[in-house]
């Protein structure tokens, strides 16, 4: 018996309710305008707040609304490098001592290197 009340419809997938005395929100159409040269209509609610920057639907560009406000310009800071930020920990003299011990540590492994590779020629030669 179950099986016979469910035939023919699919469970959700379908409404059975009618457009019949329904009202729609009142809406308001905005236009955007692409630097590129598109253009795109939004529908929104006439109680929203409109955009004034919206993404193109076409290229993915920022659209600004046609007959609006241009957008504020957010304040960015300018970017801080590497340099910049070791600067701010260190001065430039604490960095020449640094750079100082560090080719020395550097100039010490070399010369040690140097030092076991020509022992091995050694070893090479006396064993040849």
């Amino acid at each position: 018996m179950s099986d016979r009340v469910l035939r023919g419809s699919r469970l959700g997938s379908i409404s059975y309710e009618s457009d019949r005395h329904t009202e729609f929100a009142p809406r308001l159409r905005a236009i955007y305008d692409c630097p590129q040269g598109h253009e795109s209509t939004v529908p929104f609610a006439a109680e929203a707040e409109i955009p004034s920057v919206w993404e193109c639907r076409v290229c993915g560009a920022s659209a600004l609304l046609r007959d609006g406000a241009a957008p504020e310009q957010k304040k960015t800071k300018p970017a801080r490098t590497h340099w910049d930020m070791l600067l701010e920990r260190r001065t430039a003299a604490e960095l020449e001592e640094v750079l100082a011990e560090r080719l020395a540590v550097l100039h010490d492994h070399q010369g040690k290197v140097k030092a076991a590779m020509k022992s091995e020629r050694a070893k090479d030669k006396r064993s040849a």
